[in-house]
């Protein structure tokens, strides 16, 4: 990402105006984490008794936006495993996607995790700790097939407006082989500049694109011309030394793997299972 288909998302108006709102996620558990001890299963301290408070920026479908007015996606399901470890519910809390790469909210205790299909980078781990990574991601290149575009390289070439999403990975991207892009919110908003002519050529997430192109109108209309494999691994975050969480999350996605349901998950949210992606090697 955001560094994250197919499915009809409500988009939150104005989604920076609505940093702080507290959106409920799917979860099985119905533990209260222990009439209102902030110590869940495990000994884990978390910032809210009986819960599992989870920072993400909305919307990043597959891995988490809103549909039928909750939060859902690979992401949220993933953590709801965890949160069923913990015997606690899982709560999303959004929040602009700047506060991933600096640990704000995690150290100001609003947060215990952050969840947001997000890259795991030298820089970030200055700031917070990551999970062991648990998805392989891809930088792709879409393009309006009126554009004439067939590559990257075709987008300088053709001086053609190029749109990522602002602070992710595919902007730091486009920057370093010397583009100027056009810089959105969200990635409903890159979509967006994208079907509306304020750019011709974006570059973000394959699985983000994946999505997008499942819709008819999407496929008849864009095309991939490039799959750029930047090396990239997705990892949740924790406050720097909350070992605790760390090592629960990774039980979880470890747990997830071995009996099938991240796959099961992966097919539901993202599409055919590809077990390169799905099993990175610890960075």
């Amino acid at each position: 990402m955001n560094t994250l288909l197919g499915r009809r998302t409500r988009v939150l108006a104005a989604t920076t105006a609505t940093a702080g709102l507290m959106l409920v996620a799917a979860c099985t558990s119905t533990n209260d984490g222990g009439s209102g001890s902030k110590t869940a299963a495990g000994g884990v301290e978390v910032v809210k008794a009986g819960q599992l408070t989870t920072c993400t920026h909305l919307p990043y479908p597959p891995f988490q936006s809103e549909i039928d007015g909750k939060v859902q996606g690979f992401d949220v399901s993933l953590i709801d495993l965890v949160a069923k470890d913990l015997g606690v519910k899982q709560q999303i809390l959004d929040t602009p996607f700047e506060n991933f790469k600096t640990g704000a909210f995690l150290n100001a205790g609003k947060c215990d995790l952050a969840a947001a299909g997000m890259t795991i980078t030298e820089e970030r781990k200055k700031n917070v700790d990551f999970s062991d990574p648990y998805f392989d991601a891809t930088q792709a290149v879409l393009v309006d097939k009126s554009s004439g575009v067939n590559s990257l390289a075709d987008v300088k070439a053709k001086n053609v407006k190029l749109g990522a999403q602002a602070q992710t990975t595919g902007e730091d991207y486009a920057k370093s082989k010397g583009f100027d892009p056009v810089s959105f919110e969200s990635s409903d908003a890159v979509l967006n500049g994208l079907r509306t002519g304020q750019v011709k050529a974006v570059i973000i997430d394959y699985p983000v694109v994946q999505g997008w192109l499942k819709d008819k109108a999407n496929a008849d209309k864009f095309k991939v011309v490039d799959n750029l494999n930047t090396g990239e691994q997705y990892g949740f975050t924790v406050k720097k030394g909350n070992t605790k969480l760390r090592e629960a999350i990774n039980k979880a996605i470890a747990k997830a793997k071995a009996d099938g349901t991240y796959k099961k998950l992966y097919e539901q949210w993202i599409g055919p299972y590809d077990a390169s992606a799905a099993s990175p090697a610890a960075s």
